[in-house]
Order: C-alpha cells, then sequence, then structure tokens
C-alpha cells in the first residue's frame, strides 16, 4: 500500500517541474491529484498523460492570486474527489533584477503570487481541512527563504515571509490536526532555470550539481506523508549544500 494510498491532493503549479514530479509521485504512492496551473495546455496534456497511466487525476486551470480561483479550485475538488487531504502550495514566480532596477510593478507581482498567492491557497485549504478533520500543507519556500541573494530582493523576501507563514500556521493549526511545513529547494533543473545559467549555479553548490525535480519531490513525499507526523510550522532544507556555507 503507497504511503497516500486513498488521499487527495492539491497541486498548485502542477503541470510542470517541481509540481509535475511530485504529482507522478504521489499517484505512484496511491494519491489522488488535483493539478492546479495557468498554462491549461500543459495542464490538460499532464492530466491525459496520468489518467492514461490509470491515475485519478483533475486538471483545474487558477490563478493562484485570484480568491474566487482558488475557492474554486477546492470545490472542484471536493465535487470529484469528496475531499481535500494534502495540499503542496507549491507555484510561484522567480527573476533578478537589480534593486535600484526594480519597478514596484515588478515587486509587487512577485510578492503577490509567491506570499500573497500561497496564503490564499493555505487559507482555502485550512477551510477545507477544519472540516474534514485535519490535513496537511506542504509549502514550497526557497534556500533564499533563509539567505540572501543579490538581485533577488523581491523573491527572497517572499520566500522568507513564506518559511515564517509556514511557522505561524503550523502552530495556529497543531491542536487541530493540520501540519503545515515548507519545503526550501536550492537549484534544480527545471525549466525556469535557463540553460546558460546551469553550469554556473551548480558550481555555486558545494555537490557541484543542480538538484532534479524527482529529488525534491521525494522530500515532498515525506513532508506529505505520516513518515513527518510529528513536524509541524518547520521548513526543509534540500540545496546540495548552499546554505550550510
Amino acid at each position: 500500500m503507497g504511503k497516500l494510498q486513498g488521499k487527495v491532493a492539491v497541486i498548485t503549479g502542477g503541470a510542470s517541474g517541481i509540481g509535475a514530479a511530485t504529482a507522478r509521485l504521489f499517484v505512484s504512492e496511491g494519491a489522488k491529484v488535483v493539478l492546479v496551473d495557468l498554462n491549461e495546455e500543459k495542464g490538460k496534456a499532464f492530466e491525459s498523460e496520468l489518467k492514461a497511466s490509470q491515475a485519478e487525476a483533475l486538471f483545474v486551470k487558477a490563478n493562484i492570486t485570484s480568491e474566487e480561483d482558488v475557492a474554486n479550485v477546492f470545490e472542484q475538488a471536493v465535487a470529484t474527489f469528496g475531499k481535500v487531504d494534502v495540499v503542496f502550495n507549491n507555484a510561484g514566480i522567480g527573476r533578478v533584477t537589480p534593486t535600484h532596477d526594480l519597478d514596484y510593478a515588478e515587486w509587487r507581482n512577485t510578492v503577490n503570487v509567491d506570499l500573497d498567492g500561497v496564503f490564499l491557497v493555505a487559507r482555502a485549504s485550512i477551510r477545507e481541512m477544519l472540516k474534514a478533520g485535519g490535513g496537511v500543507i506542504v509549502n514550497t519556500a526557497s534556500m533564499y527563504g533563509w539567505v540572501g541573494s543579490p538581485g533577488s530582493a523581491a523573491y527572497n523576501a517572499a520566500k522568507g515571509g513564506v518559511v515564517n507563514l509556514t511557522r505561524s500556521l503550523g502552530l495556529e493549526y497543531a491542536e487541530h490536526n493540520i501540519r503545515v511545513n515548507a519545503l526550501c529547494p536550492g537549484f534544480i533543473d527545471t525549466p525556469i532555470i535557463p540553460e546558460e545559467s546551469k553550469q554556473v549555479l551548480a558550481t555555486m553548490t558545494p555537490m557541484k550539481r543542480l538538484g532534479q525535480a524527482e529529488e525534491m519531490a521525494k522530500a515532498v513525499l515525506f513532508l506529505a506523508s505520516d513518515d513527518s507526523s510529528y513536524m509541524t510550522g518547520g521548513s526543509l532544507v534540500v540545496d546540495g549544500g548552499y546554505t550550510a556555507q
């Protein structure tokens, strides 16, 4: 029996990268998955791929900065599968811009997606999990929620906010059987990283390579399953040693 047998998992940013790798691992562990993404073409194609492998999957197009879209995700999840047990709160964006060149609109957009959107999904998750008597939320933060990085002021501020939001929610809902933890990835080999940057980033990492999306998925599975049953409000840093420097 899989570690998530019979569980229903909502995965934002689920059409590619870490989200997609996590969805594949979750269904192999017995979960039904709700894939949430802005990219409808990729999302529907991935839903079809999973269904073709006999997995139970649903794609819902949503902008996580929209309260209406987020509410609809959970309405669709419950209408289709009857409940929500696990939420991988993973959607996010990132961009490097020197702070003196950073437009306020760009700052707001980054914080809106990477922090406000995480809050909106977490709040909707908690509302559903309170009705159901418990659940698990895994928020995607970053190693840059712990250390600084030149040119990433908005991203770092947002991800630091996710780390502390996770602490707060973990404490607030511990007695309600809702566990909330954060994944803090390092440099991961996903489409968000340009090919020309990969070698430089690998060199910056003590293990001298980029992480793989599948490695992050295994960490998410740990946080989402009973393997981490005594963990809440915490952060799991998986960064090839970067923050240990």
